[in-house]
């Protein structure tokens, strides 16, 4: 799948205005379906509190979600355990392990940046909170995070693009804060690195149960969580498409041997090949809304023109004409 051409800012205004009312969202006469969708676990909050219950007072349709990390939900969908009708990932990589049988095509919704997010009562809570502020300076956040005996969370690379974007935040960050080899090792974990690693949908609950000092987070689980985080910047926390070169040059190998390069933490969102395309296509329409955008930037998502990216012959008939000047 490559990338076509940005959606201007009139297609934009048009995908609102196509899916703002009722009609407009069912794309058949047929009665009521069921959208089932499988989701990176950092949607969990969003999907099941606002855009599900949205989506069915919207259309009449059901809505089924199911969250983990997006690679692990790759592979369950390619080995057939799970067969959602929506796919909704953090990054394009994992859309991309189901072509050509399940999907050709996706559209890049929403930029989700990464932050370290930390027990507002922790013992590191004061220091955490003056670089918070901008009292101390983030350069302390990596030697904090690299001391003894810190307790740090993240989710585990081989199943989950937030899990590689930590892993390449601290290599992205090794130049501009001076990060030392062994400071990059102790930051994860060293020889115990597999204590950090928890499933994305659990990391955040341990943070606020107070097992952790601090953890790897995307600004929306921040927000939603009412956790206090640090901002990064954002030539490292992997939020702005415009870089996408530059977090390139982030390199991890995979338990497995396979290297990975870092990527924009993008939302992307497809129809996959299956039963109810009609409750599927409806709810993406329902993310591109006026309502899901909505949703989506109270969340602390960063909204992006929607673009369509692979095979326009691939895409549904029904949403094909949202996404005619794509």
């Amino acid at each position: 799948m490559r990338a076509g051409p940005g959606v201007a800012s009139a297609l934009a205004a048009l995908l609102l205005a196509a899916c703002g009312g009722v009609p407009a969202l069912r794309s058949t006469s047929a009665g009521p379906g069921t959208a089932e969708v499988a989701y990176a676990g950092s949607l969990l909050l969003l999907n099941e509190r606002t855009i599900g219950p949205g989506f069915e007072r919207a259309t009449g349709d059901g809505y089924q979600g199911r969250g983990g990390g997006s690679f692990g939900l790759a592979a369950e969908i390619r080995s057939g355990e799970i067969r959602p009708n929506v796919f909704e990932s953090i990054g394009l990589a994992p859309i991309l392990r189901l072509e050509p049988r399940f999907t050709r095509w996706a559209v890049q919704v929403a930029a989700s940046p990464l932050v370290v997010a930390y027990d507002p009562h922790g013992p590191y809570a004061g220091a955490l909170d003056a670089i918070r502020r901008g009292r101390r300076p983030l350069a302390d956040l990596f030697a904090i995070l690299a001391r003894p005996g810190f307790r740090l969370g993240r989710t585990n690379p081989a199943t989950d693009p937030q899990g590689q974007a930590f892993v390449e935040m601290v290599r992205l960050a090794a130049g501009p804060f001076h990060l030392a080899p062994a400071q990059r090792a102790a930051i994860l974990g060293g020889a115990n690195a597999s204590q950090q690693i928890f499933s994305e949908t659990a990391l955040e609950a341990r943070l606020q149960a107070g097992q952790l000092d601090a953890a790897s987070a995307f600004r929306s689980q921040a927000v939603q969580l009412h956790l206090p985080y640090i901002t990064l910047p954002a030539s490292i926390d992997f939020g702005d498409p415009a870089l996408a070169q530059h977090y390139a040059s982030a390199r991890l190998r995979l338990p497995g041997g396979a290297e990975v390069h870092g990527v924009p933490l993008v939302m992307d969102i497809t129809v996959l090949r299956g039963a109810d395309q009609a409750a599927a296509v409806a709810f993406v329409r329902y993310v591109l809304s006026a309502a899901g955008r909505q949703a989506l930037a109270r969340a602390g998502y960063r909204l992006l023109p929607p673009r369509l990216l692979g095979s326009r012959a691939a895409v549904p008939a029904a949403l094909r004409h949202d996404l005619a000047g794509a």
